[in-house]
């Protein structure tokens, strides 16, 4: 029996870009275009009627932006999940989109394998984010003068452990790297890391090292490399 293919509606207020990702997908049968929106209102509307898999928004449109758009598909139609793309890898709008919900994050200047790969990851339910947009991103994110947000509700119900797993986490380790730092196995560190995404009620890795550089867990020093704590 054939899979369905992945139902994407693209979202970008240039028309060059917006034919250019669908040149890039139409002709992969795993993927299926249904849809094309020139600004975020258009989406949202667009996505609510034809229920797409999956949604390419662009984070700067007119109207209203990917990031407000992303809030409202999330909470209007969270079945469509969003991959954000924009040209600017390093501004606010970044960490805004994904705070707003989107699954993942790829620059414009991606290729069209990274793209194909990270549309089928947002659709598994998985955070798709360049890794190297994501450690500049930290970067950044840390080091922008801004008063920390109030700690997750959750964070009182992290044990120890479960504190120096997320700061880890925070500081750009794979599983891999935090097990070593630890002296765990990777399959306890994982066991550790959706303990911690339930009690912080966040969705992915992405929104929980948000939540720790905002909630003041992490700081600059630590993400540049000298070490948590």
């Amino acid at each position: 029996m054939t899979e369905a293919p992945i139902r994407v509606l693209i979202a970008d207020d240039q028309p060059l870009v917006r034919r250019g990702l669908s040149l890039i997908l139409s002709p992969d049968p795993s993927f299926e275009v249904v849809g094309e929106a020139e600004n975020g209102a258009q989406a949202v509307a667009l996505a609510r009627r034809l229920r797409p898999d999956v949604v390419v928004m662009d984070i700067r449109m007119p109207v209203l932006d990917g990031v407000a758009a992303t809030g409202e598909l999330a909470a209007a139609v969270p079945g469509s999940r969003v991959l954000a793309l924009s040209t600017f890898d390093m501004d606010e709008y970044v960490v805004g989109a994904l705070r707003a919900g989107a699954y993942g994050f790829l620059p414009k200047d991606s290729s069209p394998e990274d793209l194909s790969a990270a549309i089928r990851t947002v659709h598994a339910g998985e955070a798709a984010v360049a890794p190297r947009l994501l450690t500049r991103l930290i970067s950044t994110f840390v080091t922008a003068p801004r008063d920390p947000r109030p700690a997750p509700t959750g964070l009182g119900e992290l044990t120890p452990r479960e504190v120096e797993v997320w700061r880890l986490m925070a500081t750009g380790l794979d599983n891999t790297e935090i097990a070593r730092a630890l002296e765990l196995s990777p399959s306890t560190v994982k066991n550790h890391i959706t303990r911690i995404f339930d009690k912080l009620a966040v969705r992915d890795r992405a929104q929980a090292v948000i939540a720790a550089y905002e909630s003041g867990l992490v700081t600059a020093r630590a993400a540049a490399g000298e070490g948590p704590g």
